[in-house]
């Protein structure tokens, strides 16, 4: 074989080598192996802290050994906090509630009673999420059962999903959780209430912000029956009567302008624009029970 074909051989060897699967399997198996036997020095840790914890009766000291719990299993609440994330609330917030809700369980721990801490502390740390949740985390608050019922078909969603392959149909969540699927819908829709977004932030990939796209406030809005009404009414009134109306209060002609433009009297066009203007007021102020409008 030529001094090519070796070296390339050799490159192929060391490929392989490098891809192996048993290789592989063997390093990921040590370090979960490594994992596990530092999650369990931690719990040994943390068991002996406790004790000592219990016996101790100086407020320094035993802060220090709180302290010292908190930020041995500390990676655990995180774990927790992180089963939450991109449910409309900062990922940092719901760490620190977390734990907070660690410090709690080594308060509450009785250690005296069992040395398993983290099966005392998760689900104290989890509970302490979820009230944070329902206590700050819906800008809009939907109903309890709406809450309850989201919770219920996000675990649902999850399953079916792994299932089939794909995301569940309304009427498979509902079959599933067995309610109705308007049900199903609203508790969809009241998911948006967990966050809003603030006027001055910009909208995706434009420019200004979301302030610059809300109408200021146009009072010629209230006016908008009476316009329509208006227009209804000019329509029943006799042609003359309306054109004088446009040639005064569109043209801005006088009424001695009018009168010579449709061949009649400055007089009789004062009586025909007053006559014009009191049906249309009367009609406008009239409301339903009242005798029909003169």
């Amino acid at each position: 074989m030529s001094g090519a074909g070796v070296a390339r051989s050799s490159r192929i060897r060391r490929t392989t080598s490098a891809h192996d699967p048993a290789e592989t399997t063997t390093t990921a198996g040590a370090a979960l192996s490594d994992t596990t036997r530092r999650r369990e020095a931690a719990a040994e840790q943390t068991a002996d802290i406790l004790l000592r914890l219990a016996e101790e009766q100086d407020d320094t000291e035993r802060q220090r050994l709180v302290d010292e719990v908190v930020l041995l299993n500390l990676p655990v609440a995180r774990s927790l906090a992180m089963r939450y994330r991109e449910r409309g609330l900062p990922v940092e917030d719901l760490v620190q509630v977390a734990a907070l809700g660690l410090v709690k369980a080594v308060h509450g721990f009785d250690a005296g009673r069992g040395k398993d801490f983290l099966a005392y502390a998760a689900p104290t740390i989890s509970g302490e999420i979820k009230r944070y949740f329902r206590d700050t985390g819906w800008a809009v608050r939907p109903p309890r059962r709406l809450q309850e019922l989201r919770s219920r078909m996000a675990q649902v969603t999850q399953q079916l999903s792994q299932d089939t392959g794909r995301a569940p149909t309304v009427k498979e969540l509902a079959a599933a959780l067995g309610v109705d699927q308007d049900e199903v819908v609203e508790a969809m829709v009241s998911g948006n209430g967990y966050a809003t977004t603030s006027l001055d932030a910009p909208p995706d990939g434009e420019r200004g912000s979301w302030a610059d796209t809300v109408a200021d406030q146009d009072n010629t809005l209230a006016a908008t029956p009476d316009r329509l009404a208006l227009e209804s009414m000019l329509a029943r009134l006799p042609e003359r009567e309306r054109r004088i109306l446009a040639l005064r209060f569109f043209a801005d002609k006088t009424q001695s302008e009018i009168g010579a433009e449709i061949g009649v009297t400055q007089m009789q066009v004062s009586r025909l624009l007053s006559r014009a203007l009191r049906r249309l007021r009367d009609e406008l102020e009239w409301e339903p029970g009242d005798e029909g409008p003169g």
